[in-house]
């Protein structure tokens, strides 16, 4: 996957997190069956967490554990455009500029008047 289709893939991204960022006071709901063991066992979890009851643990845990995978990918996506920016800079490195070549001139100078 190239550098554009990334990038568009992160625009895209951007937007829907703008839209779901406006519309936090709007309420939805999220429905649930589960094992009863398992609904004993979280509302364990969430009184010995000090969380206010099983919603307020539910909720709060499952949005930790996306904003860990979204910061994962994120940092994925980012570091494989780094990558690409990089490996494109070693293999197609740009001419060298006025500068870098008076640099080059006067090192060369220092080494051959230091011998």
């Amino acid at each position: 996957m190239g550098i554009l289709a990334r990038t568009e893939i992160f625009r895209t991204f951007a937007k829907k997190t703008k839209i779901m960022k406006s519309s936090i006071s709007e309420q939805a709901r999220f429905d649930t069956r589960l094992p009863k063991e398992l609904k004993l066992y979280m509302e364990r979890a969430a009184y010995l967490g000090g969380y206010r009851n099983l919603t307020d643990f539910i909720l709060r845990t499952a949005q930790e554990k996306a904003k860990e995978i979204i910061d994962e990918k994120e940092q994925v996506i980012a570091s494989e455009r780094d990558s690409e920016i990089f490996f494109e800079a070693v293999t197609n490195p740009a001419p060298p500029s006025e500068t870098l070549k008076a640099a080059a001139e006067d090192y060369k100078s220092f080494i051959s008047e230091s011998e």
